[in-house]
């Protein structure tokens, strides 16, 4: 079984999860009292966010390059991001480490073209649904098109995140807002919608929306027990 490296705390409401998951699935691929391993270097995201404002995206990358670096030389052998908007800087901290970045993108795409679909709605902060690098790798890699909300509505997901769900709060008229902007992006023609922030997941559940969505929390981290189980799964085959 190989190590995970998680780079958490952006926020930790949404690395908890990661943990859950991950040791979850090997539990259920490996059976007994399996557990994952894992390695976490969790960061205070009040620098980081106050970094992101000031748009010091180079700080960013260096900040977390660090983060990995600390996780490799701690014994992981592939490297997480638990969070969405910080795969703004995901080339930088790649080149600072030897070991693979699972892009967050990656497994999420998979899945919606598992699923037959080729055009998405995106929630998610400002920074990832304005700013290029998310939806540009989802089209150029995996031919999906991502649709975002009208300004108003991406400032008012972007603030729920921020003043709400990285600090635990999780409210019902929130969640009524969130899924009146998802079927709005459904009347435009998106066939499901992407919880493109780790934190969404505590706001909107399986069964709120009439289309399918696709929790990037839930994938990425299952994506990655998986990559760490495979040799363990190969070894328990009867030849």
């Amino acid at each position: 079984m190989k190590t995970i490296g998680l780079i958490g705390g952006m926020s930790w409401e949404s690395t908890v999860p990661y943990y859950q998951i991950i040791n979850r699935t090997v539990k259920e691929r490996l059976g007994g009292l399996h557990s994952a391993k894992v390695v976490l270097v969790s960061v205070d995201f009040h620098e980081i966010e106050a970094l992101m404002r000031a748009g010091s995206w180079d700080r960013l990358g260096d900040e977390l390059g660090e983060a990995a670096i600390r996780a490799e030389a701690a014994g992981a052998e592939m490297l997480l991001l638990c969070t969405n908007t910080m795969h703004r800087v995901a080339p930088q901290v790649e080149a600072r480490v030897r070991i693979p970045l699972l892009h967050i993108v990656d497994p999420t795409a998979r899945e919606i073209r598992r699923r037959g679909l080729t055009r998405v709605g995106l929630l998610a902060t400002r920074f990832t649904m304005e700013e290029g690098f998310y939806r540009d790798r989802l089209a150029r890699k995996h031919g999906i098109e991502a649709l975002v909300p009208a300004t108003g509505d991406r400032d008012e997901i972007h603030r729920i995140i921020f003043d709400e769900l990285c600090l635990g709060r999780v409210l019902g008229s929130s969640r009524d807002e969130y899924l009146r902007i998802a079927r709005g992006l459904l009347e435009r023609g998106a066939e499901g919608i992407v919880l493109g922030c780790t934190e969404i997941g505590m706001l909107i559940a399986d069964g709120d929306l009439s289309a399918p969505f696709f929790d990037t929390t839930s994938l990425h981290a299952t994506a990655a027990a998986l990559l760490s189980t495979d040799d363990a799964v190969a070894g328990l085959a009867v030849p």
